[in-house]
């Protein structure tokens, strides 16, 4: 297996740069090439060796500076760090002008950006403008044709711009990245939480079944053979269907249906000694939807078998204006039961629920009522829309029965 290439990677047979390399490769290229012009421009004012030295020096100290000030973590710098580095940035740029006159000029462009990089934008377009300024009041007082005068100023001011801009350009390109990586990320996390929340609400349901199915044929065998032999393949059947529905979790798909749901429920109410009354006569629904009520109804039943001492459920389901509300009433609440589910991001429980109907526009409700019951109430829109889950909320109203 060919491991991917450091720095860089392979499209249609060529090697292409990373998008951030590339602009700060840009960059650097770019703020190197005015320092050679710099050299250029003063190779005309100083003519000896000592002189070229020195100012070989300047420009190699002034243009250091200014890669620290492009770079990526100069943003994050203190007030005082910032203030330090344009003082010296400033005395590099205006000091050796005295000596080697309007020809040092060009390095006030570079000031100008760093000016505008490090500086809030109120007081940064001034001094920007106030160091063109400078360097078109220079170049007026030192006598030099009008067109050098001209040169120097729009010189100055378009260098400042433009390492402003690409700094700012490869700043944005780090930012673009960056929150790629992190989309990519939660996209990975998103299909963990969808994967575990799916693997609760359709194994729980299955194994809850399966359990008191067990327990049944234990007690039937000795009494009822023939009766346990049946709910034995009952058993198998459900077994079986928990095995498929691992395997629909797995490629991201399953559609369930609440009627279908409402009559698995009812069996596995009766085999529990439960009396059931379920009215569910809600037509054809929106697949999203049909299979969102039936999650809401499989949780709904596993926790009351787990949670509670229930003998007696009611389900009821119907279509009323533009809403379907899918209600569950059980009895047999125990009192000092705390909340065993319901954190909207544990990716379970009634929080899980939550999550799930308020992604299409839905809601939900559990309480425990003043006759000791319990009432689940899950509602959702006939035509389901894209809501973006809370982050931390959509907790229902009270713990599971």
């Amino acid at each position: 297996m060919r491991s991917p290439v450091s720095g860089a990677r392979r499209q249609s047979g060529r090697f292409e740069v990373p998008a951030p390399r590339l602009a700060q490769g840009i960059s650097i290229t770019v703020i190197s090439g005015f320092g050679v012009i710099t050299m250029l421009n003063v190779l005309d004012a100083v003519s000896n060796y000592v002189g070229l030295g020195i100012c070989l020096c300047l420009v190699l100290s002034l243009y250091a500076l200014q890669f620290m000030v492009t770079s990526a973590g100069a943003r994050q710098w203190s007030a005082r760090r910032r203030g330090t580095a344009l003082v010296v940035q400033a005395l590099l740029t205006f000091v050796p002008m005295v000596w080697i006159g309007v020809a040092w000029g060009s390095m006030a462009g570079p000031l100008g950006g760093s000016i505008l990089l490090l500086l809030p934008a109120r007081f940064a377009w001034p001094l920007y403008g106030t160091v063109t300024l400078t360097i078109l009041g220079w170049s007026l007082s030192a006598h030099v044709p009008a067109l050098e005068v001209g040169y120097f100023a729009i010189s100055t001011a378009l260098t400042g711009l433009v390492i402003y801009g690409l700094t700012r350009l490869t700043d944005l390109v780090r930012e673009v990245h960056a929150t790629r990586a992190e989309m990519a990320r939660m996209a990975v996390t998103q299909e963990r939480l969808r994967f575990a929340r799916d693997l609760h609400d359709l194994l729980g349901y299955s194994l809850s079944t399966i359990t008191l199915k067990t327990e049944l044929i234990h007690r039937l065998v000795p009494v009822n053979p023939e009766r346990a032999r049946e709910e034995v393949a009952s058993v198998l059947g459900v077994s079986r269907q928990a095995l498929a529905d691992v395997r629909l979790v797995a490629s991201g798909y399953r559609d369930m249906s609440l009627e279908a749901e409402a009559a698995s429920v009812a069996e596995v109410m009766a085999a529990a000694d439960v009396r059931v009354e379920a009215d569910v006569d809600c037509g054809r629904l929106h697949p999203l939807v049909d299979t969102v009520l039936a999650t809401a109804l499989r949780e709904g039943v596993t926790n009351i078998l787990r949670h509670s001492k229930v003998q007696s459920c009611a389900i009821t389901a119907a279509v009323e204006g533009e809403t379907v509300r899918l209600t569950l009433v059980n009895d047999g609440v125990v009192p000092q039961e705390k909340p065993r589910d319901g954190g909207g991001g544990s990716g379970s429980g009634l929080g899980n629920l939550c999550t799930r109907l308020t992604q299409i526009g839905g809601t939900l409700t559990a309480e425990a009522t003043r006759d000791g019951r319990f009432r689940l109430v899950a509602e959702a829109p006939v035509r389901p829309v894209t809501v973006d889950a809370p982050d931390s909320g959509g907790k229902p109203s009270a713990s599971v029965a």
